[in-house]
């Protein structure tokens, strides 16, 4: 049998990688961090567990980038999906509730990813955060941005907060209020992107506001 070739090597190692991406994915947001091992991650992703830190330095390095992936494939399906537009506009409406609605949907996923970046290591620079940087910075230019430099840094700080914001314990904010503040601040019509009043979304929007209104205080009963 003949040696396999450079570029099929390339693409078994792509898909192994990709594989214990997923798998850490799947594991986080149905356990929690502290709950999944990497031979966790290992074992659901069909991996030698060797793999693991062949590929990555850690378990927090490892649940970062897959974060990073996950959030560059959503926002890659929003800004892609039917009816396609070059809108610059629309686009970065799409992006702002492609990422808000990541918060609200897999909380326990973006929680920990918001803590992980606290962390000493800060961001990890690994292809998938450069992918998600790099469709980010080209939506803030075809927004308008005369200076992508400096407004796509204040974009990613933004939506930062947003998400922090939608996943604070206790106190969490409504979807709806924080796409509206984000909506304003760039000049953004309401019906653009994904509108939480949009037949798909009433629900979550209404799973939103109860959550919210759940944290006013009750008077007790006698």
């Amino acid at each position: 049998m003949s040696p396999r070739s450079a570029s099929v090597n390339e693409e078994l190692r792509r898909r192994s990688r990709e594989r214990l991406l997923q798998a850490a994915v799947e594991l986080v947001d149905e356990r929690g961090f502290e709950a999944t091992t990497l031979g966790d991650i290992a074992d659901r992703a069909g991996s030698a567990r060797g793999l693991v830190s062949y590929y990555f330095p850690g378990k927090r390095q490892l649940v970062q980038s897959a974060v990073h992936r996950l959030m560059h494939r959503t926002l890659e399906e929003a800004l892609e999906r039917e009816p396609r537009t070059e809108d610059g506009r629309e686009r970065l409406a799409r992006a702002i509730d492609a990422i808000l609605g990541l918060a609200r949907d897999r909380p326990v996923l973006m929680r920990q990813h918001m803590a992980g970046l606290l962390q000493a290591e800060g961001f990890v620079q690994c292809p998938e955060q450069r992918r998600l940087s790099e469709l980010l910075s080209d939506t803030v230019a075809r927004y308008g941005s005369e200076d992508v430099a400096a407004d796509y840094p204040m974009l990613r700080a933004l939506l930062m907060g947003a998400v922090y914001a939608v996943l604070v314990p206790g106190v969490p904010m409504p979807v709806p209020a924080l796409r509206a503040e984000l909506f304003q601040r760039y000049g953004l019509d309401w019906d653009s992107g994904v509108p939480p009043d949009s037949v798909a979304d009433e629900e979550t929007r209404e799973q939103d506001l109860s959550r919210f209104f759940a944290t006013e205080e009750r008077p007790s009963h006698p």
